[in-house]
């Protein structure tokens, strides 16, 4: 209970410790040299973090976890309706969300209508961890409102909850960042974890390596499916980020980031 009633606080904690961590590495040692002004960029990016929460807190009235317990309170979901230990059902509610997740992220770049929303999260022209929190609102209600309702079907655990979104948030977080990370550590974590040059490859203006790599948390999901590159075609240091008819600086204020969903180009 201790976890559920400072949900909030913990996940505000998790996300300003891991970006300061993220954004610290960034400064001292960058993977890549960035190539878009840097204040416009986060200051962009961040208000565009502020808008998403508010959006969620408008309307939804209660987040992942709250749904969570009222499904437990109502005996709904799976895993509220067998007898299975609770730390069985929470460590694969976390997994199952995971995949979910992964799924999601496939779907929302082969459904045109669904396309047109993420394809603002890849019109930074620059990856570093404020591109983490970088996606249109729209995608967010739709993201929150599709968790919650598998939340529902699986009975899981509120705490199981809580726990997957500070992972989902922090690692988001830290795949996104331009840190220049040992390439021995970077190749034994993907194993297991998403690392930023894995989920780099995904950034690229190349069409094959955007539609790749699309795990957010766990790196299995794309070894499994066949959907993994191992590294860009042109190198980390050379590749270009964002997509072939985004490349207006424009595309990097908030403004022109909302109405990316409205544009005529495709990639």
């Amino acid at each position: 209970m201790l976890l559920l009633d400072n949900a909030t606080m913990i996940r505000l904690g998790f996300f300003l410790g891991i970006f300061s961590a993220m954004a610290i590495w960034e400064a001292k040692a960058p993977r890549r040299v960035l190539q878009q002004s840097k204040p416009t960029r986060w200051t962009n990016n961040l208000i565009l973090t502020f808008l998403n929460t508010f959006a969620v807190r408008l309307v939804f009235s209660a987040a992942a976890a709250g749904t969570a317990l009222l499904a437990a309170e109502k005996g709904w979901g799976l895993f509220n309706t067998l007898p299975v230990p609770e730390w069985i059902s929470g460590l694969l509610s976390v997994l199952v969300l995971d995949l979910a997740i992964y799924i999601q992220h496939v779907i929302f770049h082969k459904v045109p209508i669904f396309w047109r929303l993420h394809r603002m999260h890849h019109t930074d022209l620059d990856i570093d961890v404020t591109t983490g929190a970088r996606f249109h609102p729209l995608e967010i209600i739709i993201s929150m409102a599709l968790k919650m309702g598998l939340v529902v079907a699986l009975g899981a655990p509120a705490w199981a909850v809580v726990v997957f979104e500070v992972l989902l948030n922090g690692t988001s977080m830290f795949n996104h960042s331009n840190i220049n990370m040992n390439l021995g550590a970077d190749r034994w974590i993907r194993r297991f974890i998403v690392t930023p040059d894995m989920h780099r490859v995904h950034h690229s203006v190349l069409i094959w390596e955007t539609d790749s790599n699309f795990g957010f948390n766990l790196s299995w999901w794309d070894r499994l499916f066949g959907t993994y590159i191992d590294q860009p075609a042109a190198g980390h240091e050379a590749m270009k980020i964002g997509l072939a008819n985004y490349r207006d600086p424009k595309w990097l204020k908030l403004g022109w980031m909302l109405v990316v969903p409205a544009s005529r180009y495709e990639r």
